[in-house]
């Protein structure tokens, strides 16, 4: 147990810090003049981010699952330096030629006042993917060689870096536009980039050149383990530009994203850090499976406990109004959604647990289909809401993505335990 908490803790506040540099950036922006709609400006250019981003994400998954050797980390490599060079070609396109304008206008429903805003925004945020492929290629090398604490120095001296250009935004530059948190975002990741890949590539070196027992020497064995995770992920990322889209057909659009926005970021605070849950499975399952499942039962149930804390108690107002800066009418409606929120946190951990059984048994394709069930379940979610009670405003959105995480959760249960009962089967026969 101890080897558990020593490998899941570094790890643990390298995703919490994570949120934080989100709240750094929200809280930058909440000061600004016009908050709400500056924040709205930022909150829908980073849901584009996140689509276009999501392949880069899944390169740590795959490559702490797969990588042993620097045979397969070559290969690891070639299909990285394709998923970056991809997802480049679309920042482009999303940024620079009409399809982004239709996307924004039509996709996300946004207005043409807000267009330009947004437009800016990304085309700043579009280079943040790019440096987060290279961090999370590394951050795979890294955790599989049991170096968790190097994840949570990296983000330490990323948040280091956006506080401090956080604040010459607001005692110098000034906050006028959703462009100050792309600056800061785009330079924390810069500098968690090059410290993942410094500390990744004296982990290879002490790597063999192959290993006898490890099969992985070809990138066609990479893609085939990570391309039902890309699938599956450019599923599940319609669900942010589907909640953004729909939020904008609420009573008070801006006043609906921003809170959504806010309450998100405090969500993912608590959440992210155990986030890592399915780290813990990849890496631990088979030498205790018993222990492992005691140590997710030990943990698995305090997000929505910390969450309790923040909506339901003092501590979550005097939070958002002298923590965060946000005023009283944006605070009451984030309080709200907040509270809805409880349920995907207490749905959160065990939906990543399960995913960690999912990858370590290489069954990667059923994660395409509760992906896929999260995604219908968000989406006839917010249409029912909007149709019967666009008042609730940001509530809407938390209620939707709750729902779908729970839908999600179910299938990948049922899956699991089919899939489970048949192999009893097959050994009793």
């Amino acid at each position: 147990m101890r080897q558990l908490f020593a490998f899941f803790i570094p790890l643990g506040f390298s995703a919490s810090l994570v949120t934080i540099s989100h709240v750094i950036i929200n809280s930058t922006l909440a000061r600004s003049a016009n908050p709400e709609t500056i924040i709205a400006s930022y909150s829908i250019a980073l849901s584009m981010l996140g689509i276009i981003e999501r392949p880069a994400i899944l390169l740590r998954q795959t490559c702490s699952a797969l990588v042993r050797d620097k045979v397969s980390f070559r290969a690891m490599t070639a299909v990285s330096i394709y998923m970056l060079l991809a997802m480049s070609i679309g920042g482009l396109i999303i940024s620079y030629t009409p399809l982004g304008t239709w996307v924004f206008l039509y996709g996300f429903g946004v207005n043409e006042d807000l267009l330009g805003r947004i437009l800016d925004v990304y085309r700043v945020l579009m280079f943040v993917s790019i440096f987060s492929g290279v961090r999370c290629l590394y951050h795979g090398i890294i955790i599989s060689n049991m170096r968790t604490k190097w994840l949570t120095i990296g983000m330490l001296i990323r948040l280091l870096v956006m506080y401090v250009v956080s604040l010459y935004y607001i005692h110098f530059g000034g906050v006028t536009s959703g462009v100050a948190g792309a600056v800061i975002f785009l330079a924390g990741m810069m500098v968690e980039a090059a410290v993942s890949a410094w500390e990744g590539r004296k982990v290879i070196r002490t790597m063999p050149e192959k290993k006898e027992d490890h099969p992985i020497d070809k990138q066609s064995q990479i893609f085939q383990f990570y391309k039902p995770l890309a699938l599956s992920s450019l599923i599940v990322i319609l669900v942010g530009p589907a909640i953004n889209a729909m939020l904008g057909k609420t009573v008070d659009f801006e006043l609906a994203i921003a809170a959504f926005a806010i309450a998100g970021s405090l969500t993912q605070l608590v959440q992210s850090f155990f986030s890592y849950m399915h780290q813990i499975v990849l890496n631990f399952y088979r030498k205790d499976s018993a222990l492992v499942n005691k140590f997710a039962l030990s943990l698995g149930f305090i997000p929505a406990i910390l969450i309790g804390i923040i909506a339901y108690t003092p501590l979550g107002p005097w939070f958002m109004e002298r923590v965060m800066g946000v005023n009283e009418r944006l605070m009451i409606e984030s309080l709200h959604t907040l509270r809805i929120f409880m349920l995907l946190t207490l749905i959160y951990p065990w939906v990543d647990f399960f995913n960690g059984i999912i990858l370590l048994r290489g069954q990667t394709m059923i994660m395409l289909f509760s992906q896929t069930a999260n995604v219908i379940i968000t989406i006839i979610t917010l249409l029912i809401c909007i149709l019967t009670v666009p008042q609730w405003n940001g509530m809407i959105g938390s209620l939707a993505q709750s729902l779908g995480l729970t839908g999600e959760f179910i299938v990948v249960l049922y899956v699991l335990r089919a899939s489970s009962k048949s192999t009893n089967r097959s050994f009793s026969s």
